[in-house]
């Protein structure tokens, strides 16, 4: 509903790393986009090379939604620790409780695995745009890529869905 329902400004997070999907975005209404998974695979995002890489070597099936029977689903990348979580939740079906997984998904065991490099020694957050990742740019290089891409799909591909107006 977003463009229709909403009075202020909006931005559309969350699906969007490349220049054609935000000018989907745009057309939809929106006033911005936030492409944060894309963004952290670039090189100066201060994650570590080790996450960077798995992000490009991903597909968009290589993320995991889990929480959600705590009715507090976060979308994280498919690693070790999230597939543990992953059973977990489903093992305990509706009697699942957070401090089943809490040890796993903790912000101490996270951090820990980042200053260690190891992907799969905690869980991170990745959105399924992790499938479009077949680089590590810099920010500005991606910048640039994004608004080439949001230009070029605009003016070529959603112009030519407009007919001419007649000038009489």
């Amino acid at each position: 509903k977003g463009d229709l329902a909403l009075r202020k400004p909006y931005v559309c997070s969350g699906g969007v790393g490349t220049g054609s999907q935000i000018a989907a975005a745009l057309a939809l209404g929106a006033d911005g986009v936030n492409c944060g998974t894309r963004f952290c695979a670039t090189k100066e995002c201060n994650w570590p090379e080790s996450f960077k890489t798995r992000m490009v070597q991903a597909s968009e099936t290589d993320t995991v939604l889990m929480l959600r029977r705590l009715r507090n689903t976060c979308r994280v990348f498919r690693n070790e620790v999230a597939e543990e979580v992953e059973a977990i939740e489903s093992e305990k079906g509706e009697d699942f409780d957070f401090n089943d997984v809490a040890h796993l998904v903790n912000g101490k065991r996270g951090r820990e695995a980042e200053r260690r490099g190891d992907a799969d020694g905690g869980i991170w957050s990745a959105g399924q745009v992790v499938g479009l990742i077949d680089d590590i740019p810099s920010a500005q290089e991606l910048m640039d890529t994004l608004v080439k891409e949001t230009e070029e799909a605009v003016c070529s591909r959603l112009a030519t869905l407009v007919s001419p107006r007649s000038r009489l």
